[in-house]
């Protein structure tokens, strides 16, 4: 038997936490690795008393070439400490995290969420949600035995059939909260292109959307898993979107990411609206009291004044969660966050026509552009002239790659010291030409107002040695020229070997 810390895992194998789980290149997340950690996880929550020997655990995954793999290693470990995994298949995120939810059960989500199919990932769920991060702190403490006979020479487990027979009980299930909460043929008048790619999303959104009464076209279907980014939409999505717009005259087209929890939604002319717009929009049409986002996101949904309470946070869903799960135990009203890239998160139940929404705390696409759909047909309005009853706010965003994160690190500081004379004339000198800055705010890097009225927010990668800027102003060219020239003044940070110094 050998024992293994998970911290020290974490640095030898090069696979690490992210947002809710752990991700790395295929190549080091061997079925070894993912044992270990999925082992991590379960004897975690054994220890907070969450679950006993013989506790049942959801798996599921999306369609990488490399899922089936660590379906199997993830199988394996609950075998081998005692519990019964269950087979949920090939379904998205929020389907097998709701299911977890609603039968008290954790569940474990083999997927890399938006990144290229070299790397791959396992998000993490307690019967709660997706762990936060006293989680993922507590698992990162653990100290795991393996037995070494259960594994090959190369790391890779001697039998490959750890995992029971397939069950559809939790995409039936996710199926249902939308069919069973949205009137019958609500989307009946709609033509809709699905732009399914490798979305483990892509049939049962079909179902969904078809079961409501809409015309569903399926479109550029792969086999192939493609990496579909809804933050950064790759620049053929971006034409492909307006021909199929232009051939089939659709209503909008919906997509997804690859393990469907962050969405993507065009107008009628195949232009895909900003994450965060189409979030705020979601909320809208569900009455939401109280909305929670992280910093990076659009301020239209502050300037719309719409909503009673809206709470910024840091980037990242735990984050929203955390936020959102305080709110909600202070505040007579209904409760729900959105990210920039779209995903929805619903910590409180939502009343609509009748019925009822449960909580999903947790990132999920098909809400956002169904009720985006059916605000419009409220409004009678299309999806483009929807958009034009929000207050004019264009958000753009870009990053530089190899930048250290120390070197970010000692550049943020010295705009958030305790001395705030100081920091505003650090923010002058740096970004002259820009505006003079009136408010900052520090919660996830320096989020910079001008007098202008446009925004500058930069901030360190949480893992990886990049900085990323994102821009807002009055129009999206505005918002774009505003991110190059800070994008050129962070360069000459790093060309002036880290110094905060401005030719």
């Amino acid at each position: 038997m050998t024992t293994i810390n998970i911290n020290e895992l974490m640095e030898s194998s090069g696979v690490q936490f992210g947002t809710s789980g752990v991700r790395g290149l295929v190549k080091d997340m061997t079925d070894h690795v993912c044992f270990t950690y999925v082992s991590a996880f379960l004897q975690y929550l054994a220890k907070q008393q969450s679950i006993q020997k013989g506790s049942r655990i959801g798996i599921a995954g999306d369609l990488r070439s490399s899922t089936p793999r660590i379906i199997n290693a993830a199988a394996a470990a609950c075998v081998a400490m005692g519990y019964e995994p269950i087979n949920y298949g090939f379904i998205p995120s929020p389907a097998i995290a709701l299911y977890g939810i609603e039968y008290d059960m954790p569940t474990i989500m083999v997927t890399g969420s938006h990144i290229p199919d070299d790397r791959n990932g396992i998000k993490f769920n307690t019967a709660q949600g997706e762990i936060l991060k006293p989680d993922e702190q507590g698992i990162r403490s653990q100290n795991i035995t393996v037995e070494p006979t259960l594994f090959t020479d190369a790391n890779g487990l001697v039998h490959q059939d750890y995992l029971s027979t397939e069950s559809n009980d939790a995409e039936l299930n996710y199926i249902k909260r939308f069919t069973d909460f949205l009137p019958t043929d609500c989307l009946i008048n709609k033509s809709i292109g699905l732009y399914e790619h490798s979305s483990v999303s892509r049939d049962c959104f079909k179902r969904i959307l078809e079961q409501l009464g809409a015309s569903v076209t399926s479109l550029g279907r792969s086999e192939k898993f493609i990496s579909v980014d809804t933050e950064a939409i790759r620049p053929e999505d971006v034409i492909l979107a307006k021909q199929w717009s232009q051939q089939h005259n659709f209503d909008c087209i919906i997509s997804t990411d690859g393990d469907g929890d962050r969405p993507l939604i065009s107008d009628e002319n195949g232009n895909w609206l900003r994450g965060d717009v189409a979030g705020m929009l979601c909320a809208q049409y569900l009455n939401i009291g109280s909305v929670v986002t992280p910093v990076s996101s659009n301020s239209v949904v502050e300037k719309s004044n719409y909503f009673k309470n809206v709470i910024r946070t840091k980037i990242g869903s735990p984050y929203v969660i955390e936020a959102m799960q305080k709110e909600a135990s202070g505040a007579d009203r209904t409760v729900a966050g959105y990210e920039a890239n779209g995903g929805f998160l619903q910590q409180t139940s939502i009343s609509m026509n009748h019925s009822v929404l449960s909580p999903l705390p947790t990132r999920d696409a098909v809400i956002v552009p169904i009720a985006i759909m059916l605000f419009a047909q409220q409004q009678k309005l299309t999806i483009s002239q929807l958009l034009t009853t929000l207050p004019q706010r264009y958000t753009f965003s870009d990053r530089i790659k190899n930048f250290p994160i120390e070197s970010s690190s000692k550049l943020i500081n010295n705009m958030i010291s305790n001395d705030a004379e100081t920091n505003l004339q650090t923010i002058k000198s740096l970004f002259n030409g820009i505006g003079d800055p009136i408010t900052f705010d520090n919660t996830d890097g320096v989020r910079i107002t001008f007098s202008t009225d446009d925004v500058v927010h930069i901030r360190p990668s949480g893992n990886a040695p990049e900085l990323r800027c994102y821009t807002e102003s009055e129009t999206t060219e505005k918002a774009e020229k505003l991110n190059q020239h800070c994008i050129e003044i962070l360069n000459k940070w790093r060309l002036a070997d880290n110094k905060l110094e401005v030719e």
